[in-house]
């Protein structure tokens, strides 16, 4: 009777345990939806089969390359009108040398950034966004998302893309790519493939293996295929010893045999050298197509499709079927998209303008990344402190260069931002003199990088400037450092010395107020880095890559070219980020994920909806998230999945889901996250196949790579 009424306590006991957690609200993401055309590619590859019939050899060759530099031939008989391509992703590229153009385009948040926000809702707005302004300046080809992956925190072009992890990475391109297409701009995913560097990015060659490319490069872009991209462009660099763009390897048997990719592929300006391997490769258009650039014909005479497509022909070594299929992959993709029904251009969405802020705003404000806050410097809340402003990027306007500036409209700079907020308290002196610093009784120190295409820049910052910057925290305990960037730099000299660092990135033309908010406390801080940061470059993955006696520097064109082609070698091969440093044991300055806020919060009750799975299977991973703060605010979660065993050396755990969590003070959710077969594979060299092999895994989940807070395990069986 005794052993009855305890089993029957115990069992009312998980009786109460299960209703208390049932009454929690549950948070899950979304289910994802991706594009869908108007038509299948099978469908309108036939349509556009008979349009092609009807045109001359000449009429196809004109389709197969560029016009006029940023255009695709149109079909006027078909009603298919001359289409406009323009950058970039994080916001309309204006070309001021080319006519009707838009008046003005929102200067978004950098794309890192917008990442950094880990909120796959918001990646979906932010692309809408762009997508209802490439509208109406009649924009038919958005040349982005960018997603190149961040091997290394000196690639100019990191502000461009998504971050270090690839299930990261993934999710947040996906909805790019939906919330773009979903205005009728078509997405091209950019630049296919191992373009992880600027550094004479034309003469560069990724030696990378397969598993690699599979593991590491490529789901960022399966996840935009899978999500509806219509366009894909190919990089500068060869892979493995072939220029991508004209590799039939890269583009054959990469992008539409293992990712599946059906519709257009077009090269990136200037980047193919041979002609009949070009038409070869599965590629469909040549951009420029023409002309432009004097030192292409210099060296590698004239490469161009157009000019040399019919000269082939003759000679036999392309046919009419290679043109045929060109020409007709890209008026297919044209059909699906309806352009032989509607307008691009759709002034209407001008009015638009005032959202296409307020999510930029959004952006920078969920993408700020508070690093450091000791004796919790920040926020700023007493009316009655001096505040002392410092640093070249305080009146300068911060963004990445390249094709993917975006010249905005009404920048506010991060001074005038400040002081909007903070008023009278704050001041800003460029040169501030000792006595000047120990007076004041806090420091916003502003420092960073202006990156850009076509050059890397240094991870460490020029020794005058970190002189500077121990020289204002020798003479001011009270100094918060402010970094504008597109990716990580050299911050360990200073690092210990100063109170505060909030990672500002590019935040865009509005972004500085959204850092004021921060500071000031009217936003709680919900960053979190979607990269590692070393504490010296000779720590990371990609070390050493410059070719000796060479430095990162602006090198364009025909500098560029006329250098030998070098090998880049990913010696590291899965490696990447988190994973290289976790896997050498070497401890970065700041972890992957990692993200301060205003408030706390507690992880607590694990619970797998089962203790094994079969192939095929999956299983639902429940836990609870409580903001144990005073200040309302949003937490992260991270779930990462571990393989105990394994016949290849795998990474000692790699991100498979997060979400983002808003969380009132003393509020408690039930948050849930799920496993499948695909998180726990990895990609078999022998078999050229995703293999998931029965055995042990566990289950992280915390709210950084490096702060684990719960953990579990499973088993995966036949």
């Amino acid at each position: 009777m005794k052993i009855r009424l305890i089993f029957c306590f115990c069992f009312a006991l998980i009786l109460s345990s299960c209703t208390t957690k049932e009454n929690l609200p549950v948070v899950r993401n979304k289910a994802f939806i991706p594009f869908k055309p108007l038509m299948t590619h099978d469908q309108a590859f036939a349509k556009a089969g008979t349009i092609v019939q009807d045109m001359t050899v000449d009429q196809r060759i004109e389709m197969i390359g560029g016009h006029n530099r940023f255009f695709i031939q149109g079909v006027p008989e078909a009603n298919l009108p001359q289409l406009y391509l323009s950058d970039a992703t994080q916001g309309v590229h204006i070309r001021t040398d080319l006519d009707q153009q838009l008046k003005k385009s929102t200067a978004m948040p950098c794309p890192i950034m917008l990442t950094a926000t880990w909120d796959r809702n918001l990646a979906h707005d932010y692309a809408k966004s762009v997508g209802e302004e490439c509208r109406a300046g009649g924009i038919a080809v958005l040349l982005g998302p960018g997603l190149n992956m961040y091997r290394i925190s000196q690639d100019g072009r990191s502000f461009e893309f998504f971050g270090e992890d690839p299930y990261l990475t993934a999710r947040m391109v996906e909805n790019y790519v939906a919330g773009v297409e979903s205005t009728g701009t078509m997405a091209t995913l950019k630049h296919f493939i191992a373009n992880n560097t600027e550094h004479r990015r034309r003469t560069s060659n990724s030696v990378v293996s397969s598993r690699a490319l599979h593991e590491i490069y490529m789901p960022g872009f399966k996840a935009g295929v899978d999500a509806g991209a219509m366009a894909v462009m190919t990089s500068y660099n060869q892979v493995n010893g072939e220029w991508s763009g004209q590799s039939k390897y890269v583009i054959t048997d990469l992008l539409r045999g293992d990712l599946g990719f059906k519709w257009l592929v077009m090269t990136d300006w200037w980047s193919i050298w041979q002609p009949a391997k070009a038409i070869k490769s599965g590629l469909d258009l040549d951009m420029p197509g023409d002309g432009g650039e004097p030192w292409v014909s210099g060296i590698y005479g004239n490469p161009f499709l157009r000019r040399n497509a019919k000269q082939l022909l003759k000679e036999g070594k392309v046919e009419e079927t290679d043109i045929d299929r060109m020409a007709g992959n890209i008026i297919a993709t044209e059909l699906a998209m309806g352009l032989d029904k509607r307008p691009v251009k759709d002034t209407s969405y001008l009015k638009d303008y005032p959202q296409h802020l307020a999510v930029a705003l959004k952006a920078a404000e969920e993408g700020i990344v508070l690093l450091k806050n000791k004796n919790n410097i920040l926020p700023i809340t007493d009316a009655n402190l001096k505040i002392l402003a410092t640093g070249k990027m305080m009146e300068e306007r911060v963004s990445g260069g390249g094709s993917a500036d975006v010249q905005g409209y009404d920048w506010l700079n991060m001074f005038d931002a400040l002081r909007s907020r903070l008023g009278d308290r704050i001041s800003y002196v460029e040169n501030p003199t000792d006595d000047q610093i120990q007076a004041a009784d806090i420091v916003l120190c502003a420092t960073g990088t202006f990156d850009s295409e076509g050059h890397d820049t240094p991870f460490e910052l020029p020794d005058e400037e970190n002189a500077r910057i121990k020289n204002i925290a020798a003479h001011n305990k009270n100094v918060v450092v402010i970094v504008n960037s597109g990716g990580g730099i050299g911050m360990t000299d200073w690092n210990d010395d100063i109170a505060g660092l909030v990672y500002s990135w590019y935040p865009g033309q509005i972004g500085n107020k959204a850092l004021a908010e921060v500071l000031a406390g009217d936003v709680c801080p919900s960053g979190k880095l979607p990269i590692t940061i070393e504490k010296k470059f000779e720590d990371s993955p990609g070390y050493p890559y410059v070719p000796e006696g060479e430095k990162t520097e602006q090198n364009w064109g025909n500098t560029e070219i006329k250098q030998p082609v070098y090998d880049i070698k990913y010696n590291e091969g899965v490696f990447v980020g988190y994973r290289w440093y976790e896997h050498k044991n070497i401890e970065p300055l700041y972890h992957f994920g990692f993200g301060l806020s205003y408030t706390s919060f507690k992880y607590d009750g694990l619970e797998l909806s089962a203790p094994s799975m079969q192939k095929g299977d999956t299983i639902k991973v429940r836990f609870t998230l409580e903001n144990t703060g005073k200040t309302e605010g949003t937490e992260t979660a991270q779930m990462y999945i571990s393989d105990v065993k394994s016949s290849v050396e795998r990474p000692v755990k790699e991100l498979k889901d997060f979400i983002r969590v808003d969380l009132k003070p003393g509020e408690k959710k039930m948050v849930e996250l799920e496993i499948n077969q695909a998180d726990l594979s990895f990609f078999d060299e022998a078999s050229n196949s995703w293999v998931a092999e029965p055995g042990e895994f566990k289950v992280l989940v915390g709210s950084a790579s490096n702060d684990i807070r719960l953990e579990d395990t499973f088993n995966l069986t036949e």
